[in-house]
């Protein structure tokens, strides 16, 4: 297998196996647990997590909030529009628009509640557009809340139904700002992590805003081509201080997501340990990277030839990877946001500060 082959990373997923509700309750769900030393996979519930990750651990978690992100509006001459927002621009919103053919700059977006929208520039990738807004002294945030639906990813097939606005949030979701849900953390309930922490795990936040770098698609034949749109991330001092503390005491360090992973390198310095701050990080993670911030993965099911996959076949090798996937699907998991989960472990490498 050719590492850095688009094909590499192809897999035949059929509809059904796409989950279109959650699992409920939420650590219901199923967890594929993959030894990333010897590629054993065992079949289990998330609700068992507690016996994979116990006293000492570190479980690193994505506090951010998805923001109802999606909007539908109209045209001066009645043509109706979708808007995606993915980030603030200081006074304007980058977004997603369709049909974008219609959104060409000087083009004004009416919405519901009285808000309207400028286009006011094109941007450097498809269907992207800089959107002012015009609230007339409304509160955007408030207003956003209403007129907004969730951002579910569009293999759900489905129109958002109002329990999403909690089913499609993490239970500790804290910081507004992201337009896909860290979904790896989807499964936790807070008995579950009552019982970790009673257990001895140390559960650490950070922030990073899910936007177009996570789900926008490879789509060059050699994945080295491919580019990551900047996301914002932060780490504060004193959980940085609680993550060097646990790596001087040799302590594992055991990421909920790929939004994770990307965040603690991004913020991981060599020889200094992690850096309190915040920032933009345009880190893609394929097959070759030396991992040096984390020693485990809680992860969902991610699409064919996706950046996340690859970051998982990076952090797990891609033949213990695809053999997994191919478990799973034989095993009837359901994949992608609403899906089951992987925990990934073993092989722990990283260098002591």
């Amino acid at each position: 297998m050719d590492p850095f082959r688009l094909e590499t990373y192809d897999y035949h997923l059929p509809a059904h196996a796409v989950a279109r509700y959650p699992a409920e309750p939420r650590d219901s769900a199923r967890l594929l647990v993959l030894d990333r030393a010897s590629g054993t996979c065992s079949d289990r519930r998330f609700s068992d997590l507690p016996e994979y990750v116990g006293r000492g651990d570190v479980l690193v978690v994505n506090e951010t909030m998805v923001i109802p992100a999606r909007l539908y509006g109209r045209l001066e001459t009645g043509g109706r529009v979708e808007v995606l927002l993915l980030r603030e621009a200081g006074d304007a919103w980058q977004a997603l628009v369709r049909p974008a053919r219609r959104l060409r700059p000087g083009k004004i977006v009416h919405f519901p509640g009285g808000v309207s929208a400028t286009v006011e520039a094109e941007l450097d990738f498809p269907g992207g557009r800089r959107l002012r807004f015009h609230t007339g002294g409304k509160d955007f945030a408030a207003w956003l809340g209403e007129a907004g639906t969730v951002p579910l990813p569009p293999y759900i097939d489905r129109p958002a139904e109002p329990d999403d606005r909690w089913r499609y949030q993490t239970v500790y979701a804290a910081r507004p700002g992201s337009v896909a849900a860290p979904t790896a953390g989807l499964h936790f309930t807070p008995g579950l992590l009552q019982r970790l922490q009673a257990g001895g795990v140390e559960v650490v936040p950070l922030v990073l805003h899910v936007g177009l770098g996570t789900f926008r698609p490879v789509e060059v034949a050699d994945i080295r081509q491919h580019r990551m749109h900047r996301e914002y991330y932060q780490v504060d001092e004193p959980q940085a201080h609680r993550l060097n503390r646990a790596r001087r005491e040799g302590r594992r360090i055991l990421a909920v997501g790929t939004t994770v992973v990307r965040a603690l390198e991004s913020a991981y310095r060599e020889g200094r340990g992690f850096a309190a701050g915040s920032g933009e990080t345009d880190c893609f993670i394929y097959p070759g990277y030396r991992f040096r911030a984390v020693d485990g993965l809680v992860t969902n099911f991610h699409l064919p030839r996706s950046s996340l996959l690859m970051l998982v076949c990076a952090f797990a090798g891609i033949e213990n990877t695809m053999a997994a996937y191919r478990h799973a699907l034989a095993a009837g998991y359901r994949f992608f946001s609403y899906g089951d989960a992987m925990f990934i472990h073993g092989e722990t490498s990283h260098v002591r500060l």
